[in-house]
């Protein structure tokens, strides 16, 4: 049985790696994880390192002579606006519009609440840094203004505060990465399903429709040891392109300047053999699946429907871990592709996760693809699924 899966994986093998644009291909889409970390990252930290300097265009400054200048000691530059600042802002021109009404000194001296105009486009990604550094310093110099009218009347400026949150974040800077960088995980678990994927279509699809493979099943090879040889082919090019992906993602991230967005990143030994141990096993439910779908399909392109909406699969657990706040528990690393996500975070945020949720992961990605290969190899053994159906 082992000579007959071996003599499979050899042959299947040979066929696929002369295709070598159908190679580079598979091997190509792992990287384009680690290419949007790369150029995201950088220009992140480019703009961080500019130091933008906070340039506000007013309107009415001559009201509020100590706003102005409160905001111009904390390293604001007060500019003109021109008349047509709302199409400036919303072409992307201006960030902010400060506007001061005329009757702010009134309101201001005789003790009432004075109001400012803030006009923005909060639709402007690149805006929001400038608005966010403004409203804090208007806040500020409200707050100011704030205790000192209540002192100037005899009240301490801590009756109005009378509880004071100090926050003590406990969270380490590999946690804080691990936060940030949380589209590693979903592209490790996007190659453990690409990588093998066109191999898959290939060796049952494609061979069907080439008809070549009803003569490999009339030869004395057990079906099983066809199936089993198949899939080893298409685990092993998954197990490549795991490879390729978290090769490329340690380039990227040591050669991206994390340091300067304030992200210690943790990729050390112990780390990525905890990342493949987690995402490795994945790739054999990954490769049994696709089988299976490839043998049920109709023909080469339906395969590739099928299995592109198989892709999908693994966005489900990344966006419920995304949005929704889920405390693990051991059941959870049983369930495959949702334990790799779940783990592969844990070792990021270098949380102390033990050998038994490495254990229970393999184990449910085991048991998952032994499923699909049982099911495959029931299928070949019907003759509308060798000979095509109609």
């Amino acid at each position: 049985m082992r000579r007959l899966i071996a003599t499979v994986f050899r042959k299947e093998m040979k066929d696929h790696l002369r295709d070598r644009r159908s190679v580079m291909s598979a091997l190509a889409g792992p990287l384009i994880g680690p290419v949007i970390f790369a150029v995201m990252f950088t220009l992140m930290a480019s703009w961080f390192r500019e130091g933008k300097l906070l340039e506000i265009s007013v309107i009415g400054r001559e009201h509020a002579p100590s706003l102005m200048s409160f905001l111009q000691r904390h390293g604001a530059i007060l500019k003109d606006t021109p008349p047509d600042y709302e199409a400036l802002i919303q072409a992307g021109e201006l960030d902010a519009v400060l506007i001061i009404p005329e009757d702010y000194g009134k309101d201001f001296t005789s003790g009432h609440t004075a109001s400012v105009q803030l006009v923005v486009d909060n639709s402007r990604n690149q805006a929001r840094s400038t608005v966010q550094r403004l409203n804090s310093l208007l806040q500020g110099y409200s707050g100011m203004l704030g205790a000192q009218r209540l002192f100037a009347r005899g009240v301490s400026p801590e009756l109005a505060t009378p509880v004071r949150v100090d926050e003590v974040d406990l969270a380490t800077p590999e946690r804080m990465a691990a936060n940030i960088l949380n589209m590693i995980p979903i592209f490790l678990v996007f190659a453990a399903f690409m990588g093998g994927m066109n191999v898959a279509i290939d060796a049952m699809a494609g061979e069907r429709e080439r008809g070549s493979l009803e003569p490999l099943l009339i030869n004395p090879v057990h079906r099983g040891a066809v199936v089993v040889g198949k899939w080893l082919t298409t685990v092993v090019l998954a197990w490549v392109a795991i490879g390729v992906c978290l090769t490329a993602f340690l380039l990227a991230a040591s050669h991206v300047p994390l340091q300067d967005l304030g992200v210690k990143a943790r990729f050390d030994v112990t780390a990525v053999l905890g990342m493949l141990a987690t995402v490795v096993p994945l790739a054999l439910v990954a490769s049994a699946g696709q089988m299976l779908v490839s043998t049920y399909a109709r023909s080469f392109k339906e395969a590739q429907t099928y299995i592109q909406l198989l892709l999908l699969l693994p966005m489900v657990p990344g966006m419920l871990l995304a949005v929704s706040p889920i405390q693990s528990q051991t059941w959870m690393y049983v369930i495959p592709i949702f334990s790799q996500q779940l783990l592969v975070g844990e070792v990021m945020r270098g949380q102390a996760v033990g050998p038994l949720p490495f254990l229970l992961g393999a184990l449910g990605c085991i048991a998952a693809a032994a499923l699909c290969l049982m099911l495959t190899t029931r299928l070949l053994s019907q003759e509308r699924i060798i000979f095509g159906r109609s």
